[in-house]
């Protein structure tokens, strides 16, 4: 039995120490820096330059 109450015991720490945990990442605002750190391999480093706008033709089309 009393390994039963050291168990539930040290479940109710580690899930109190998760929440504190949290908040706390939730109060300095970090809590989305992995979300972050997993899109920089997606981003270009040297974006594609905007293609330019098409000459005009001083001929007639006829």
């Amino acid at each position: 039995m009393s390994v039963v109450i050291l168990q539930v015991f040290v479940s109710l720490m580690l899930v109190g120490s998760s929440v504190l945990l949290f908040l706390v990442s939730v109060r300095q605002r970090d809590h989305e820096h992995a979300d972050r750190l997993s899109l920089i391999p997606l981003e270009d480093e040297h974006p594609a330059a905007s293609p330019a706008a098409p000459a005009e033709s001083k001929e007639p089309l006829s």
